[in-house]
């Protein structure tokens, strides 16, 4: 009795009669009343054994648990110890054949299945598979996955503080995705300021030389494509969706930082409102999901549960106080810039309402301005001089609807069901050229105008659209025209806090009088004997030269190049003069430029 409590239980099943257990001498010292219980114990379990299926699942569904832990039997005789253990096996055997396991099954005709039955019948139907020998589900393939290419791209960015010269070259990687037509979709600022791209397919080894069709700065969208017909073999491109709804799952795929392989990371939408795009400065619809979007996965496609494309994957919030926010650009925005390429074979933008509006939410403001209890619109501040609105729209006017949709007094319209989105959507949703309706309240007096929409002319631009930056010198003064990128490379990412208050200030509420208006400044001066006292100045705006007003950049050069005065007089802001001889300026610039290996005095664009 002492050597059967030395046996563990799960070595029970493996010991064969007669071995281990004392043998004879033990079945000796049995008595009859224990071999008498041992032999109706085995009757009892045999009945119990051929019971019904419908006493199984009873038994099943009172089991706290689908896998019961085995019980540890107490020490028994031999002959019970043999009933027992033939009894376990039997239980075992049809725990595994007819309870559900808790682990995903595989196939009947899987090799993993086949393999378990295999060990299975070796051990005597006694041995259960081992752990690691658990088959795993099938890894799920999210549809089009094969469309997704890799990106990369090397920049050779302008010098905007050395407008003559370009910065060293650098290299980038990113994401992309093929559509139909032979094309490719990615960002505009995954190939901003290109020298050359290439694509690489998922499982290739091969980079593809492409060619850039069109960017689209203020969507943040590029188009691309490839000549080599190698390219598009064996792959199909992305389909598009439909706007997805809150909480809809989205899976975003790429090649995002920490590996070359393809990613892929889920989430779901978690709001749909008008967003602010960084790389254009504007405000378009935007999907905001809860999937990591991480550098590297810029210009590749979220997708949605069926396995449709319904946005590209752009940027992300990075704050200590937020995480997992990232940004999507949904397939209104994407559908409109790939038409309005196909209809002109060119990029022209998303047009806008060139206006300046406020909320009428104050019951005293609407009353005030003579609205009706049922009347809902936003107030105009200012018009675009050089907006097509200019013309019919005016200050203090209540816009009430945009082309028959009701505008709220907080701006916004009806969206889809329990939503509301600003009504700059509905301009975004226009083409450039094309009309709207707008309808007015002035003077107590319903008004309606057909305004034929344009896209925005901002005196500081936030893109110069891959051009090199204009420039002009002269006796060692370095004139060049503001725009955003120039106010990034003079004060860094952070130029909204550290630029100079005025520049800001025409930035954010300045408007161009006319389409070819810039803000010209000096932006430097290079040391010379000719410029004494006026080396400090920096970054300061000219407004006019010899009392004419100096209206862009090309203007001055030609008023300074034909200039016969004696001397070259600039009116700075803050009523800063510089006062210059003409002849010993003109004759000092030669030697300046050949100081500092400068190899003309003016950009291309303004020899002209």
């Amino acid at each position: 009795m002492v050597q059967v409590s030395t046996f563990a239980p799960c070595k029970i099943i493996h010991l064969r009669r007669g071995f281990g257990l004392g043998g004879d001498n033990m079945k000796m010292k049995m008595n009859k009343a224990s071999r008498k219980r041992s032999r109706k114990e085995a009757k009892a379990s045999s009945s119990t054994s051929t019971s019904g299926a419908a006493d199984l699942s009873r038994s099943r569904s009172r089991s706290p648990s689908p896998s019961p832990s085995p019980v540890v039997p107490s020490p028994a005789p031999a002959d019970d110890l043999q009933s027992s253990r033939h009894k376990r096996n039997r239980r075992k055997k049809s725990q595994r054949h007819r309870e559900p396991s808790p682990s995903p099954s595989p196939s009947p005709s899987s090799p993993l299945r086949t393999r378990a039955a295999e060990l299975h019948s070796a051990n005597g139907g006694t041995a259960d598979v081992p752990p690691s020998s658990e088959p795993v589900d099938a890894v799920k393939v999210v549809p089009s996955m094969d469309a997704v290419v890799k990106v990369f791209c090397t920049h050779t960015e302008p010098n905007f503080s050395l407008p003559w010269q370009r910065k060293r070259q650098y290299s980038s990687s990113s994401s992309g995705f093929i559509i139909s037509g032979h094309r490719v979709l990615t960002n505009a600022h995954s190939v901003e300021h290109f020298t050359q791209v290439k694509l690489k397919k998922r499982g290739s080894d091969t980079k593809y030389l492409a060619t850039v069709l069109a960017i689209g700065t203020e969507c943040d969208i590029a188009l691309l494509t490839v000549s080599d017909d190698e390219f598009w073999q064996d792959v199909s491109p992305v389909h598009f969706g439909l706007l997805p709804a809150l909480q809809d799952a989205v899976t975003v795929v790429g090649y995002p930082i920490g590996g070359d392989t393809i990613s892929v990371t889920s989430g779901v939408v978690s709001r749909i409102e008008i967003l602010s795009y960084v790389h254009g400065s504007t405000e378009l619809l935007g999907l905001q999901i809860d999937a990591a979007i991480n550098s590297g996965n810029s210009g590749g496609p979220a997708f949605n549960d069926k396995g449709k494309c319904v946005g590209i994957a752009f940027q992300s919030l990075k704050h200590e106080d937020v995480e997992n926010i990232g940004y999507v650009i949904p397939t209104p925005v994407i559908t409109h810039f790939i038409t309005d390429y196909e209809k002109s074979g060119q990029y022209t933008g998303f047009p806008i309402l060139g206006v300046e509006w406020q909320k009428m939410e104050n019951p005293d403001l609407r009353k005030a301005i003579g609205m009706k209890p049922d009347q809902k619109g936003v107030r105009v501040r200012r018009v675009e001089p050089t907006a097509p609105e200019s013309g019919c729209l005016h200050p203090s006017d209540i816009i009430l609807s945009f082309d028959g949709v009701d505008i709220a007094n907080d701006g916004t319209v009806p969206f889809r069901h329990g939503e509301r989105i600003g009504f700059s959507y509905l301009v975004s949703q226009k083409y450039t050229g094309q009309k709207a309706v707008v309808k007015v309240l002035r003077d107590s007096k319903v008004l309606e105008f057909s305004i034929k929409l344009a896209t925005h002319k901002r005196l500081i631009p936030a893109h110069i659209k891959g051009r090199p930056p204009s420039y002009y010198i002269v006796a060692g003064f370095v004139f060049t025209a503001i725009s955003v990128p120039y106010l990034r490379s003079e004060y860094g990412k952070d130029y909204e806090y550290d630029a100079p208050v005025k520049l800001l200030d025409k930035h954010l509420h300045a408007m161009a009088q006319s389409e070819d208006e810039q803000l010209v400044v000096v932006s430097q001066v290079l040391v010379a004997d000719i410029n004494i006292g006026y080396e400090d100045i920096v970054n300061t705006q000219v407004i006019s030269f010899n009392g004419k007003p100096v209206k862009n950049l090309k203007s001055l050069v030609q008023m300074v190049e034909e200039c016969n005065e004696e001397f070259l007089k600039f009116d700075l802001e803050y009523q800063q003069i510089v006062v210059l001889e003409t002849k010993s300026a003109k004759a000092a610039t030669h030697d300046i430029l050949t100081t500092h290996c400068i190899p003309s005095a003016m950009s291309d664009d303004l020899k002209t």
